[in-house]
């Protein structure tokens, strides 16, 4: 078994054909095969079920796919340091929406002050999104608020953060001192998109409470959110940190909910099968000392 066998195996894995893989690689269908093959025999596992034309990944084979990642991803990395001699290391870092709002620069910006030389690459999402890139190897860290699903990733926490009720001067709630949280029912939210943390954990708060809410906006834009709220198009929940400059600048206005307090951990993620390289450990430990 080569690392070539595993890049044909990934390549295969997500293309769901063994001629569009061979297409991909620019090699012939039957090397793919063979390769595909050849793993198969010297684990004695069925890697894929062939149904209809079409390749489906076996269990087995997702247990595989899961090392070959890491493995294949490692090694790029190697290979690229070794050519480079460690002149340009590199790190690809994840972010939620949140954290690449206000927290990610005083990371970045650290680490560069550090090592002027490293090249860093940074993919802001929801969290869903930026776990999946880390299961998947497109990202080798991830700095997210929330849950965390994949039993394969490493958290470390790193600070706490609230999140908060805001309104604009438009809507009746931004005189109020408190509000009940029954008066939320049926009222006008402008909403994370599907995926976002701030939008699933309050949404479950609610459920469970038995308040239903009028979801009139969603976005996945964070300052399109406080936008609409300013513009009094409905309320909004987000990170406290997120509005810290409207709420003082009074366009909005926290509005706390008796009774009601909901906090998240802010987390460093990692796949536990990712190698440390020293550049990514340094950013591990600028995280913690910034955040």
């Amino acid at each position: 078994m080569t690392i070539r066998h595993l890049k044909i195996f990934i390549t295969v894995a997500d293309c769901g054909k063994m001629n569009m893989a061979a297409k991909k690689l620019y090699i012939s269908q039957p090397s793919v095969s063979q390769a595909i093959q050849e793993l198969e025999k010297e684990y004695g596992i069925q890697l894929f079920d062939r149904l209809s034309q079409r390749l489906y990944i076996t269990d087995n084979g997702k247990k595989l796919l899961s090392y070959a990642r890491h493995i294949v991803d490692s090694y790029e990395e190697m290979d690229l340091m070794m050519k480079n001699a460690g002149e340009h290391p590199r790190i690809r870092v994840g972010a939620s929406v949140s954290v690449g709002t206000c927290l990610i620069d005083k990371v970045i910006t650290k680490l560069e002050e550090k090592n002027p030389k490293i090249e860093i690459r940074v993919v802001i999402n929801n969290t869903s999104t930026i776990e999946k890139m880390l299961a998947d190897s497109e990202l080798d860290v991830g700095i997210v608020e929330g849950l965390i699903t994949n039993l394969d990733m490493l958290q470390i926490p790193l600070c706490e953060d609230e999140l908060v009720i805001v309104a604009g001067k438009q809507h009746p709630f931004y005189l109020r001192t408190c509000i009940q949280l029954q008066e939320l029912q049926n009222t006008d939210f402008v909403a994370r998109e599907d995926g976002s943390m701030v939008r699933n954990q309050y949404e479950q708060l609610l459920q469970n409470r038995g308040i239903t809410v009028n979801t009139k906006w969603n976005s996945t834009n964070t300052e399109a959110i406080k936008n609409a709220v300013i513009a009094g198009k409905g309320i909004a929940i987000l990170s406290g940190r997120l509005v810290e400059k409207e709420v003082e600048s009074k366009e909005l206005r926290v509005i706390p909910v008796e009774d009601v307090k909901v906090e998240r951990t802010i987390h460093l993620v990692y796949h536990k099968n990712k190698y440390v390289s020293e550049m990514m450990q340094l950013f591990i430990d600028t995280s913690r000392q910034t955040l």
